[in-house]
């Protein structure tokens, strides 16, 4: 059995399955919080099929590693494994590939870090002319309340998290609506949802050609949003949190006939509206678990030689 072939295989496979699997389903709209779970559990599970696999082929090719990896390791599980001096011709150049990939994810992941801290600082150094201190006042406020004739509200992550929020949706929202719209802003900070965008726009940015990252990518947008609606509608109520999007995104034509970038509005909207659906404690349950166990698989696939020829 060729361990790192099969690992790459496995990798592919969840690659092009999964991500289809998820798109015909419909329990993602209605426990978003556990679709990202399995999101983050199926991309995992190809890093780490192309890690594992990038690790065995390189012990195949390089005694010095070889030694490393295998030393507290009996004779019958280098023979499991196949990794000896007969190693393919195709295991150097496995191990090569897969390490320039992985040296190219870090380079993505930091590229991302340098301009999410950029657009922070702009944003920041924005807010300071926008809304500038009051006599007395100390600078790290939570809450900044933006002069705008744009209904509007957002959270800007970082090591000083502050929400702002412009004056035209303090008079254009109740109270309740603005309380809802807080929520929904706070359940992004709560969750981090920040660093699970990051890492997707990063993926995604890195490998334009994998389809796998792509769509990644665009669920997390939409989910993260779907999860934190439903934060604020089990705080505020599911009606009050819908006629706060509805407010908040009248004026940017979300609800016309043309396709806007943040088309995905309407959606969430009706699902905030429609009747709940009856998701069943046991079901979630059986489908968590079985999330968590994604990211075992490749494991399993990588150490079962190994174990059968301990046995």
């Amino acid at each position: 059995m060729m361990v790192p072939a099969a690992l790459l295989l496995l990798g592919a496979l969840a690659a092009v399955v999964a991500p289809r699997l998820l798109a015909r389903a419909d329990w993602p709209d209605r426990e978003p919080v556990l679709a990202l779970w399995v999101w983050q559990c199926v991309v995992a599970a190809v890093l780490l099929c192309c890690a594992l696999s990038m690790t065995l082929s390189a012990a195949a090719s390089w005694q010095a590693l070889h030694g490393h990896l295998f030393a507290p390791a009996p004779h019958s599980v280098v023979q499991a494994y196949a990794i000896g001096t007969a190693a393919g011709p195709w295991a150097a150049t496995t191990a090569v590939a897969l390490a320039c990939g992985g040296a190219w994810t870090a380079a993505m992941l930091v590229r991302e870090v340098v301009r999410t801290r950029t657009r922070r600082r702009l944003r920041r150094a924005e807010l300071l002319v926008r809304a500038p201190l009051l006599p007395g006042e100390e600078p790290g406020g939570r809450l900044v309340v933006l002069e705008g004739e744009r209904c509007d509200a957002w959270w800007l992550p970082g090591t000083a998290p502050r929400l702002v929020i412009t004056t035209a949706a303090l008079r254009r929202l109740e109270r309740r609506q603005v309380d809802a719209l807080v929520a929904h802003e706070e359940g992004h900070a709560q969750a981090r949802h920040d660093w699970l965008l990051h890492c997707s726009a990063a993926l995604a940015g890195g490998f334009p050609q994998v389809p796998v990252f792509a769509a990644f990518r665009d669920e997390m947008h939409r989910l993260v949003e779907l999860a934190a609606d439903d934060m604020a509608s089990r705080r505020f109520g599911r009606l009050t949190t819908a006629l706060a999007l509805v407010e908040v995104n009248e004026d940017r034509g979300v609800f016309g006939p043309s396709p806007t970038p943040q088309a995905h509005v309407p959606q969430r909207v009706d699902r905030l509206l429609a009747p709940p659906d009856r998701f069943t404690a046991g079901r979630r349950l059986r489908l968590t678990a079985a999330a968590a166990l994604v990211p075992v698989v490749p494991i399993l696939v990588a150490f079962v030689p190994g174990l059968r020829a301990l046995g």
